[in-house]
């Protein structure tokens, strides 16, 4: 008899208050190739569930060892549940901290008898959908809709999870969501000397900015102001970041790109905003919704008119245009 559990096996902890079929461990169930209930958990429930009475403690084991088996188990019932988490299945617990269990539920998707898509993805397949998470995170919060900020922040940090979990799979330079916490910890606290140990006081917002930046070219040792700079974001971040970078460093706006090409153009304009105070991608986001208000306030006005939008010339656009 093998005491190696499969990797497609766990334990699920019905919730004390309402011991009901968690909707979080729905997907683990399906994926069992056999699920049994502890004596404990309520008929109704196992019923339910369609999971069949435990059996004893070294047939469980041994059956854990061939395939993906899962246990239901009152939160009340330790000892089956126990055996099989020392062996190494994973527990997964209704009644963790939310974000613990997002955790956990990232895991099981990931692991053997999980989701086939998410197993097959990586780093790289995951790309598009971080861009894509963060933009519409960016439009909740331009468009002020709570409802959407809180599923769209979820939504990134799903995709943080997810690579949390592929890089603790890699062979050669693993960690994990633990690492990635404890890492983003040590910066905090390391680049907020005046609230975490006994260090200058800052006084405004703006020092911080500075102090910021100040203590991360010492941590990373850099040898130009413009190294670190991520040259994938928006042309428009891209050329106010750049421009913020270097105002820090007293580099004079007369060597800012003089030509008259269209790029060099938008560059000074975008790195004279940014220096003014404006932030430049914001305002031309916000322009731009503008303008599609105006579009789109013409098109109604024009269909009012039984006019098709699409026939409109310059003058009858001119005709239609808000005022």
């Amino acid at each position: 008899m093998t005491t190696t559990p499969h990797p497609g096996c766990a334990v699920v902890l019905l919730p004390a208050a309402h011991p009901a079929l968690p909707v979080n461990a729905i997907p683990t169930l399906r994926a069992a190739d056999a699920l049994y209930a502890t004596k404990d958990v309520d008929e109704s429930v196992a019923l339910v569930a369609g999971a069949k009475p435990v059996p004893e403690h070294a047939d469980l084991l041994a059956e854990a060892g061939r395939g993906a088996v899962v246990l239901l188990a009152a939160r009340r019932t330790e000892s089956t549940a126990a055996m099989l988490a020392e062996a190494g299945v994973p527990v997964i617990d209704p009644e963790l901290p939310p974000l613990l269990r997002a955790v956990a539920v990232m895991d099981r998707l990931r692991s053997p008898g999980g989701c086939p898509w998410d197993a097959e993805q990586t780093h790289d397949s995951l790309r598009q959908y971080l861009i894509e998470e963060t933009y519409e995170l960016l439009d909740a919060i331009e468009t002020r809709d709570r409802p959407a900020l809180l599923e769209e922040l979820g939504d990134v940090l799903l995709q943080v999870l997810f690579h949390a979990r592929i890089a603790a799979e890699d062979d050669d330079e693993p960690f994990d969501v633990d690492d990635v916490a404890e890492e983003l910890v040590d910066k905090l606290v390391g680049r907020h000397p005046h609230v975490f140990a006994d260090a200058e006081v800052v006084h405004t917002a703006e020092r911080q900015q500075h102090r910021w930046e100040e203590l991360k070219q010492q941590e990373k040792q850099r040898e130009s102001i413009v190294d670190g700079v991520a040259f994938g974001q928006p042309a428009t971040a891209l050329a106010a970041k750049l421009a913020s970078r270097t105002d820090r460093a007293n580099l004079p706006a007369e060597l800012f790109p003089q030509g008259d090409d269209v790029g060099q153009r938008l560059f000074r304009a975008v790195a004279e905003a940014k220096r003014a105070g404006a932030e430049p991608e914001g305002e031309l986001r916000e322009a731009a919704r503008a303008f599609a208000a105006d579009v789109r306030a013409a098109e109604a006005a024009a269909r009012a008119d039984d006019v098709d939008p699409s026939t409109l010339d310059a003058a009858g656009w001119r005709r239609y245009w808000p005022r």
